[in-house]
């Protein structure tokens, strides 16, 4: 008993400690907005007009910052259906066998029933020995949550939370949000940073809150301006921290742009088709998370054909679904039959010249 009750002190204060990034966070937060709304706003403008518009346009963005931020955090990541799980008698099976290859052929059966397309670098079935699931593609293990977590992105510590299908959206919005809200902080409260250099400020506790609140702002500014700009680009290019990290591995080999659609369908895949949702923290992104529309990308043998027509992946991840029995979703399958991109045109064309398509390459759902 005292090892098992050793180990849930030490748990619990790991939990603890987990928190301090965020706690951080909202204090430096809940600081800028004591000091922007009532040492800047309050008690150093004059102008009435310029007063009510700053107060204004900065609860706007405060609103919207705090709210994709919350979302980010609460937001629960998505892990694998059940149908990824092992049986009970697959568990068996599994233990039994003591060679690799003997336990490859057991996933390898198990896999044909599932939408599973991405391989390890050995070409071997990604399964998770902590979790005892077959991985969906995209899927990794996050050693923080001790969960597999649907496209996981990466675990940030600044949310205590795994960034991933159920979320990431929700990061995007906390990144653009908090450097929009450091960018107006800093364009504001430039005159009366100037005005203290030149002492023009009346000698007050303000002026020190004007100080501090510009260079805090201005180098948050920076870092967040780097890291939301890293995110569109992987966005556009429809890969996760991960795979740009290591790119995901399919049958006929690495390939880094497996899962790009173009940037404009990259961009739906992550926030939908409706433009009036994009600016919001709820979720409007297209599939369940476990299986993904892939581009160019060979059929594999041992799966059961998913065309550009139908695809494994479904409507929602709490729905008890089967695969691969059910269609895209509407939205996937917008993803897949509009406009082509500039990876697919070079397949249209070969289709124009030859009269047919080539049976080698084509546009599916690989997940």
């Amino acid at each position: 008993m005292a090892p098992s009750g050793s180990r849930s002190i030490k748990t619990g204060c790991q939990r603890v400690l987990y928190w301090i990034p965020v706690l951080f966070i909202a204090l430096i937060v809940a600081w800028s907005y004591y000091a922007y709304v009532l040492q800047l706003c309050i008690e150093s403008i004059e102008d009435t007009g310029q007063k009510v518009i700053y107060l204004l346009v900065y609860h706007v963005i405060f609103i919207m910052f705090v709210w994709a931020y919350w979302q980010t955090i609460f937001t629960r990541p998505m892990n694998p259906l059940k149908e990824f799980h092992l049986s009970y008698t697959d568990k068996e099976l599994l233990e039994r066998e003591d060679r690799g290859e003997s336990q490859q052929e057991i996933l390898r059966r198990i896999a044909k029933d599932l939408p599973i397309y991405t391989r390890t670098n050995s070409g071997a079935i990604r399964f998770c020995d902590r979790c005892q699931l077959l991985k969906p593609d995209r899927c990794h293990h996050c050693s923080v949550c001790d969960k597999c977590i649907l496209k996981m992105d990466h675990h940030c510590p600044w949310v205590n939370n795994c960034v991933g299908f159920s979320n990431y959206k929700f990061f995007m919005l906390f990144l653009a949000y908090s450097l929009l809200y450091c960018l107006f902080i800093t364009a504001t409260d430039l005159q009366y940073f100037i005005k203290f250099w030149m002492n023009s400020l009346p000698d007050t506790q303000a002026k020190f809150h004007i100080l501090f609140l510009f260079f805090s702002a201005s180098m948050f500014s920076v870092s967040l301006a780097s890291l939301f700009t890293y995110h569109c680009w992987l966005v556009c290019k429809n890969r996760s921290t991960l795979e740009a990290v290591r790119s995901p591995v399919f049958r006929h080999g690495i390939d880094k742009n497996g899962f790009s659609l173009g940037c404009s369908k990259n961009f739906r895949q992550v926030f939908g088709d409706e433009l009036k949702y994009w600016p919001i923290p709820v979720f409007s992104g297209s599939g369940d998370g476990c299986s993904f529309p892939a581009c160019l990308v060979n059929l594999d043998p041992e799966q059961p054909g998913s065309p550009t027509g139908s695809n494994p992946a479904s409507k929602g991840a709490a729905d008890g679904r089967q695969f691969p029995s059910k269609p895209l979703r509407e939205s996937q399958s917008r993803l897949l039959s509009s406009t082509p991109s500039w990876t697919e045109s070079d397949t249209a064309a070969d289709k124009n010249n030859k009269g047919a398509s080539n049976p080698g390459m084509t546009i599916e759902n690989e997940a």
